[in-house]
């Protein structure tokens, strides 16, 4: 791995040590976040990539969305108690090393080690998934919210693993569309929940809207992902890396 980028959900406090870790390690490092979104419905995510972390638009966007990721924690909790599982918001904090930013994966972690579901997947088919007790619909940053403090930042803003959202082609085309007029660069092509035929699909919608291609492998930990850090294939033929520009 010639090159590592750090983009924490909502939050930058850990670039400066990410940063100083990967000169030791002879490493390229790229400052990135990756930014919730409510779209249409549906929950996004926007990475930056590249952007400038002290930037103040930045900074007090984020700090927004972290406040209501703590109002959402509550909720989930309540509905988990509600189920008859007490405590969670306690057990989901034991998890958390920042705590500006508790979410679903440390209820997750906490309901696994209570012994409420084999793993973290199960944990949000379960009880974190909509109609579940634990679920708790929120709404982020708006897509033109993302787009601008990226962009604002210096950044190059990336639409991250679009495999993932349950869009028909209809809406699919919408929000390219609608992430192209706003100032996106770039599309996640290559990631470890997309198939090598969505690598294809969408390299191919790269160069039909004239974004660049990125590469993440949207690691989370060593238990909780599927490839490790760096062990992605290369993109697709005809794609613009997003790091050409740098």
């Amino acid at each position: 791995m010639e090159t590592l980028a750090l983009t924490d959900h909502d939050e930058l406090g850990g670039v400066g040590e990410a940063r100083s870790a990967a000169e030791d390690a002879g490493i390229g490092f790229v400052c990135g976040v990756e930014i919730s979104v409510s779209w249409c419905g549906h929950t996004l995510h926007v990475v930056g990539l590249h952007i400038d972390p002290d930037n103040h638009e930045l900074v007090d966007g984020l700090t927004r969305i972290r406040d209501g990721r703590l109002r959402r924690a509550e909720t989930i909790a309540a509905g988990l108690e509600e189920a008859g599982i007490d405590a969670s918001l306690q057990g989901a904090r034991a998890y958390v090393t920042n705590p500006r930013l508790i979410g679903r994966t440390h209820f997750a972690r906490f309901l696994v080690g209570r012994g409420h579901a084999r793993d973290v997947q199960a944990v949000f088919r379960k009880y974190l998934a909509p109609g579940k007790p634990g679920y708790a619909p929120h709404q982020w940053a708006t897509l033109e919210q993302a787009v601008s403090w990226i962009r604002v930042s210096g950044g190059t803003a990336v639409l991250a693993h679009p495999g993932r959202y349950k869009l028909d082609t209809e809406q699919r085309q919408s929000l390219l569309e609608d992430f192209t007029e706003l100032g996106g660069g770039a599309i996640e092509v290559v990631t470890s929940s997309h198939t090598r035929e969505q690598h294809a699909f969408w390299g191919s919608c790269a160069r039909r809207y004239g974004l660049s291609a990125s590469i993440g492998s949207d690691f989370h930990g060593p238990l909780e992902s599927s490839r490790d850090l760096g062990s992605l294939e290369d993109l697709p033929g005809g794609c613009t890396p997003v790091w050409k520009a740098w």
